[in-house]
This record gives C-alpha cells, sequence and structure tokens, in this order.
C-alpha cells in the first residue's frame, strides 16, 4: 500500500533584499514549506490571485519596489485569503495599521524567530 504525501504549507516570501528573501527562503523549505518569492509586491498579487487559499504564510518587508509597499500588500492578501498568517517586517517603525491578525516583526529578527514561527504555525495546522 503507498504513502500518502501530506500536504506541504506554502509560504510567500516578498522581499527586495535578494540575501534576506534568500536567508528567510531556506529557513522556511529547511522547515518542510513549499516556497515562492517575489520582489514586488506587484509580484506578489499575481500569486495570490492564483493561490488564494492554496498559501499558508505571507512574509514581507515594506519597503518593495513598485508602487505598493508591504502592508498593502498584506491587506490585498488578506482580500485572498481571511485565514492566511501574515507578518511585515521593517527595520523602520510601523506608521501604519495592519489587517487584524498580522503581526510585525522589527529588524533584524533572528533566524530562529522564522524557525519558531514556522514550527508553531504547523502546529496549529496539524490541530485544526
Amino acid at each position: 500500500m503507498g504513502q500518502s504525501n501530506p500536504i506541504r504549507p506554502v509560504a510567500l516570501i516578498v522581499e527586495n533584499d535578494a540575501s534576506q528573501r534568500e536567508v528567510i527562503s531556506i529557513l522556511l523549505e529547511e522547515s518542510d514549506y513549499v516556497v515562492m518569492e517575489c520582489q514586488s509586491a506587484e509580484a506578489a498579487e499575481l500569486v495570490l490571485r492564483e493561490l488564494g487559499e492554496g498559501l499558508t504564510l505571507l512574509i514581507t518587508d515594506v519597503n518593495l519596489a513598485g508602487r505598493m509597499n508591504g502592508v498593502e500588500l498584506a491587506f490585498v492578501a488578506r482580500h485572498y485569503n481571511q485565514g492566511l498568517d501574515i507578518i511585515v517586517t521593517s527595520g523602520w517603525p510601523l506608521h501604519q495599521p495592519l489587517p487584524d491578525g498580522a503581526k510585525f516583526w522589527a529588524k533584524p529578527w533572528a533566524p530562529v524567530d522564522i524557525l519558531r514561527e514556522a514550527a508553531m504555525l504547523q502546529a496549529a495546522g496539524s490541530s485544526r
């Protein structure tokens, strides 16, 4: 009898700094996430439109290339996926409200923060 493959959680990382995007991606991949990466909110919106409820986690920087910032993207993401876990990060204080349930992480954050969040979300997902 064949084993069923569990569905892996899907994370969308939106960060215009390639090195930070890579670090987050590697950490989440090590936590068994499928990771999609975008440099801009506009590119991320296309992914959100396509995957919608299929996404588990969005991590976005506030300052992004293009016309939309990460906070605005968080509201767009909430429109497409009401249950999406959203983390907005920035090296600057946040001056805009976030959508309900979204978290703000000030930079610099530690890699263990990403690992802890991934484990917590996976534990919560398995108890749903």
